[in-house]
């Protein structure tokens, strides 16, 4: 059976106290927490470029340092194969080239003593070279057909004139500034 109450007695209903925002201010609270985060994170965003700006102006910096640095040092090489190239007599041919630092040993093989001094002679009168330029070793073959070949091998310093000047020695003792002792 179902039972039915039919006295109509007041009940009180119950209130909720402050549970439910307003859908009005729900709305405005939605907006602003989009606008913050929206502000947040093209915040962090800019904030990254320029970090990644100052990363690639830095990595930009350095290389052009070192492009000049490489620059600068690709000079010598070219000059001083080229005073080579300059300083070959008639009938003289090179067959070898090494370098240990700013030495060179050059070896190669001419029909006649003549050429070999004149080689020395032009490498020397050269200011890419440091005198003396040292004949290390000459060996004569004798072909029947060709007739004499002279076997070589000189040693020359490489001096590039391009270069900057060397820093100054340190001051010593006396410190900077200090006048000369006089004797």
């Amino acid at each position: 059976m179902i039972r039915i109450n039919l006295l109509a007695v007041d009940r009180e209903r119950t209130k909720r106290t402050g549970a439910l925002i307003p859908a009005a201010h729900r709305v405005t609270i939605a907006a602003s927490l989009i606008v913050i985060a929206t502000f947040l994170g093209v915040a962090w965003w800019f904030w990254s470029l320029r970090q990644t700006s100052s990363r690639l102006d830095a990595d930009i910096a350095k290389g052009e340092v070192e492009t000049q640095q490489l620059r600068r040092g690709q000079n010598g090489p070219v000059h001083l194969l080229d005073e080579i190239s300059k300083s070959l007599p008639d009938r003289l041919w090179l067959t070898e080239m090494t370098q240990k630092g700013d030495d060179f040993v050059i070896s190669g093989m001419t029909t006649s003593l003549t050429g070999l001094s004149d080689f020395v002679g032009n490498l020397e009168s050269s200011n890419w070279f440091k005198k003396p330029v040292d004949i290390v070793d000459s060996q004569v073959t004798t072909d029947p057909k060709n007739g004499d070949i002279f076997k070589f091998s000189i040693k020359a310093v490489f001096n590039n004139p391009e270069a900057p000047p060397p820093p100054p020695p340190p001051t010593g003792a006396r410190g900077r500034g200090a006048p000369p002792v006089k004797k």
